[in-house]
């Protein structure tokens, strides 16, 4: 027995109930099968902290599309599932709330005790997006879930450090790097966001030794001045060759640093003379490298001033900057200042400035990397869609600095490296080493620093398949087929996914890189906590239904480009769930069929219907496989509710409802058929609302599938394209719609019918659409004549005939029989005078100098706005007053 459906459509009753079928049926499952290629697409993973925003909930619908797209094309579909430990978030996450119920630090536990407190944390809060991505419909392989510090992933990262450092890719050395004072770790150069802050250039003078005079130097950072090492000038510049060699003393430490010269100082740049902190500024360090130039640290990793900064020890760097500006301006020694707004580096987490400072950190060589990560961006190896992004992409690749890849963090891939207290040697090793390779030792240190988050994250799309072990799982599913994400994490992860895979597999990790933009508030603004705009997915879903949800974030999406979120379209795809809900009750209550085999006799309409689902299958199809999600979307809305709702299913109610019972079942059958293969198409998009109706529905005799995601994707086919019906069918349309749209002009309601008089060349077509036009085009007799069967609009208005014109038909319309003539004269001259007195007084005040200009900008706009829809109704009036 097939199954009813209940009047109203519950998503709460039915999103559980369905997802769980799904699971227990093992219906996600990605199955190795020699006969079916393979297609797999592997989950950016979210941060282990994550609670589901908009963005993941976008993420999280587009890569659902394609791989139950690609499940009902016959692939043997993995999308494969996992969660990111994130380093910096998830220590802080930690501490924070060790801080506040406790009192304590890491360091009070000690790093054994405080990694146990981050796994407690992340079995306690760790499936929580998983569940929320569960409500989304998401159809992932949630057996082969995977954490990016499970045991094979961890094996799969000490692999890479190894191998890498083997072959000299990874290196440890003193460096500029980028660091932030706030979260205690060095980041790297993708996680710097530049943002554009007012500030100084302060103009300093450093008296030259011999008291001859002084220089003066320009620079927005004197609290590293006590770092200073040198002043450079530029070779070339006039003013200052005279004193390339000697040396001036730094003001507030009296000590005495060369002045050299190099390219690099811009001659027009404040005074051209720029002092050089080499332990402070990635520029200064490598002038001071070519000028042998002292290094001096000033700032510890807190952001405070050292030892080497003399009197300002212990102060905070911004405290420092304003002591040493007073003392400088005391001294007499501030030339001037000027308000300058420059780009500083935040760090991308918490959002404080960024300290660049020497640091012995371990870094990954990129240039030898980048070259294979090029090439197959370059050979179309690996495409970006839309194909814009690969500019960025390469871009950067070609202009890419080495990666730090160490972090001052407890949480993470501890780097796998030993020092020996005795002898000083170092080992990298793939296992715990419990000797000193070298001395044998026992006094041995681990490396107390962790890798990079994406550093593990990199390695996702063939770690989580097996990688380094030769799995068959990886030979069969990798490659991955295609990689969703955001725009904002092309630099962060999927660059690094790309030069990893070429370097540890020899292939790219996947075909193509599919780009959507971000997710905005209905003001187009980017949606954060400190604007108090986000919109919670879940609060969405369970309001109208996670259907609802994915279809708003789908529609109207294009690759690459941000969206908008608007509440009230999740309320118009609500709407738009029942509509199809609604039809699919209509047709199972006049149902009495039990398999939906096309009839073999064909009626016009239901020739236009099968055409027009043929057309729509092949562009959905194409549109699919172009990514083109929400074009697909938006035709099949369209079809539905239009096409099958509210035009076929009108036009075969006469037989539904009628005597013949061959009819009734030939109404039935092309109706059942139609709504199932829709269905299909909209499954992927609407995955629970399409999986309860079609389970209701009567399907094939041979049809033994269980559910609507396991079933064959729809296929065009030759012998369901029916042009010439379709090209009539649309003629017919087009004159019941002309008919109403003037009957709708009039204020004509349904029940008042009326003689069509029909002119055109199609006789045929016409005279075959009667029916429907009697019915749709609420006509009490239809008449149907050649070319010449109506005289011209004025000799047909003179007998009292409204025409209306389509372009294969002119259609007339007797006045008398729509309307009562004089009572219509007198609503719309009613109407004319009352429009017409509140145009005047809007035209007087538009014209009034004083309102114009005290008025605000857009409430002038407004009455403009309001004076030209006035203007147009008006001249509508008029037109129905001449009519009559």
């Amino acid at each position: 027995m097939r199954k009813e459906l209940s009047k109203v459509y519950d998503p709460h009753e039915v999103e559980g109930r369905i997802y769980q079928q799904w699971e227990e049926n093992k219906c996600f499952a990605g199955v190795r099968d020699a006969k079916k290629k393979p297609y797999t697409i592997v989950m950016p993973p979210p941060n282990v902290t994550g609670q589901l925003h908009m963005g993941h909930a976008m993420d999280c619908t587009l890569q659902d599309i394609l791989i139950r797209f690609k499940r009902m094309q016959g692939y043997a579909a993995l999308w494969v599932p996992g969660t990111d430990h994130a380093g910096i978030a998830t220590q802080i996450k930690v501490e924070e709330e060790l801080r506040v119920k406790e009192g304590l630090t890491r360091y009070d536990l000690g790093r054994e005790k405080f990694l146990e407190r981050v796994w407690d944390w992340k079995a306690m809060y760790g499936d929580r997006i998983v569940a929320q991505q569960k409500k989304m419909g998401a159809s992932c392989d949630w057996d082969r879930a995977r954490f990016t510090m499970d045991e094979g992933c961890s094996k799969a990262v000490r692999e890479t450090f190894c191998e890498l450092y083997e072959k000299g890719l990874i290196y440890k050395g003193s460096r500029i790097i980028n660091w932030c004072p706030h979260c205690v770790t060095a980041l790297s150069d993708a996680e710097v966001e530049y943002v554009d802050k007012p500030g100084h250039l302060w103009h300093m003078r450093y008296p030259l030794s011999d008291g001859s005079g002084y220089l003066v130097v320009a620079t927005t950072r004197p609290e590293t001045m006590m770092g200073d090492t040198g002043v450079a000038v530029n070779p070339n510049d006039t003013r200052y060759q005279h004193l390339v060699g000697k040396t001036c003393l730094l003001p507030l430490m009296n000590r005495e640093i060369p002045i050299v010269a190099d390219e690099y100082v811009e001659m027009d740049f404040g005074t051209g003379c720029v002092k050089m902190t080499p332990a402070h500024d990635p520029n200064d360090f490598e002038v001071g490298l070519r000028h042998n130039l002292d290094t001096i640290r000033v700032l510890d990793d807190n952001g405070v001033v050292n030892a080497n900064g003399g009197k300002y020890e212990g102060m905070d760097r911004y405290a420092a900057r304003k002591a040493v500006v007073a003392d400088m301006e005391a001294l007499g020694l501030m030339e001037k200042v000027e308000d300058y707004s420059h780009n500083v580096g935040t760090c991308y987490r918490c959002h404080n400035d960024v300290e660049p400072i020497i640091s012995a950190q371990w870094f990954v060589k990129m240039a030898p990397l980048a070259k294979e990560a090029i090439r197959v961006v370059e050979e179309g190896e690996t495409k970006f869609v839309p194909d814009r992004f690969s500019k960025t992409y390469l871009n950067w690749m070609e202009n890419v600095h080495d990666w730090c890849i160490s972090r001052q963090l407890w949480w993470g891939h501890q780097i796998p490296v030993w020092y020996c207290d005795d002898c000083g040697h170092m080992t990298v090793s793939r296992t715990d080493p419990t000797v000193c390779a070298q001395c044998g030792s026992a006094h041995i240190q681990r490396d107390p620093d962790v890798l990079d988050t994406w550093f593990s994250s990199a390695l996702w799309p063939f770690s989580t398949l097996g990688w380094p072990e030769k799995t068959q799982d990886l030979d069969y599913f990798y490659p991955t087929d295609v990689l969703v994400t955001g725009y904002d994490i092309i630099f962060f992860w999927v660059a690094r996914m790309i030069f990893s895979g070429c370097e540890q597999t020899k292939q790219t990790p996947f075909h193509t890189v599919f780009i959507h933009g971000l997710v905005r508030d209905d003001q187009g603004r980017k949606m954060s906590k400190s604007l108090g705009n986000g919109i919670d997915p879940l609060e969405m879903a369970e309001k109208y239904g996670a259907d609802a949800l994915r279809f708003n974030l789908v529609t109207g999406n294009s690759p690459g480009n941000d969206m908008r979120f608007y509440t009230e379209r999740c309320e118009a795809m609500r709407n738009f769930a029942n509509k199809i809900w609604n039809a699919s009750r209509f047709l199972m209550m006049n149902l009495t069929i039990e398999d939906n085999a096309l009839p073999e006799k064909l009626e016009l309409e239901d020739k236009w219907i099968l055409s027009k689902l043929n057309t729509v299958i092949a562009e959905v199809t194409e549109n699919m496989d172009h990514y083109e999600l929400g074009v697909a979307a938006q035709k099949i809305y369209d079809f539905i509710w239009d096409t099958y709702c509210d035009w076929y299913i009108e036009m075969t109610k006469a037989r539904l409802q009628g005597e013949d019972l061959a009819a009734k079942e030939q109404a039935q059958r092309v109706l059942c058929y139609v709504l199932t293969e829709t269905l299909k198409l909209l499954h992927p998009f609407m995955p629970f609302l399409t999986e309860e109706i079609w389970q209701a529905l009567p399907h094939a005799a041979d049809n033994q599938v269980k559910f609507l995601m396991l079933q064959s994707w729809p296929q065009a086919q030759a012998g369901l394209a029916f042009p010439q019906e379709e090209k009539a069918v649309e003629m017919l349309m087009e004159a019941v719609k002309a008919v109403r749209a003037r009957r709708s002009e009039m204020n004509v309601p349904p029940s008042k019918k009326a003689h069509l008089t029909i002119a055109t060349q199609e006789a045929d077509i016409f005279t075959a659409g009667i029916p429907f036009l009697k019915r749709l085009g609420y006509a009490s007799q239809v008449t149907v004549t050649g070319p010449a069967g109506l005289g011209s609009d004025k000799e047909e208005a003179a007998k009292g005939v409204v025409t209306v014109i389509t372009h294969a038909a002119r259609i007339g319309m007797p006045l008398a029989e729509l309307v009562d003539l004089e009572k219509e004269k007198a609503r719309i001259a009613k109407e004319l005078k009352k429009n017409r007195g509140e145009l005047e007084k809007l035209s007087n005040k538009l014209n009034n100098p004083g309102f114009l200009a005290k008025a605000p900008e857009q409430v002038v706009a407004a009455e403009k706005e309001r004076a030209e829809k006035l203007t147009a109704l008006i001249a509508q009036l008029e037109a129905q007053e001449a009519s009559l």
